[in-house]
């Protein structure tokens, strides 16, 4: 059985209501990508999801859009998209980003794709 790439780590930083958009919520958290890391395919509900590579470079896919990220570059994910990739590809270096997520105030920030 082949082994699983290493996985991401999320470290929340700020999580704050919009006072001025009731029921919505702000949150911001670093995402951590060791060497090789990939993430699960997933989506973020009804949540907009803004990132921004802090270090590193990321392969990414939204639905059918395949695209690569490195340092200083950003992208934003609309509500319902389907992330299908997140990769660090790097094999001996760590990327990181800095990701923002605008939700509606008690809802999931991501959902893993069902395992086959």
């Amino acid at each position: 059985m082949a082994s699983q790439p290493p996985a991401e780590t999320l470290t929340p930083l700020l999580q704050q209501a919009l006072p001025n958009v009731q029921g919505k919520t702000f949150t911001s958290a670093v995402v951590d990508f060791p060497p090789g890391a990939r993430a699960l395919p997933h989506q973020h509900g009804e949540t907009f999801v803004y990132a921004y590579v802090l270090e590193g470079t990321v392969n990414s896919k939204l639905d059918d859009n395949p695209a690569s990220y490195r340092q200083g570059q950003n992208w934003v994910e609309q509500p319902g998209a389907h992330h299908v990739l997140t990769e660090n590809t790097s094999r001996t270096e760590p990327a990181k980003l800095l990701v923002v997520f605008v939700s509606n105030t008690g809802d999931n920030l991501k959902t893993d794709d069902p395992h086959p």
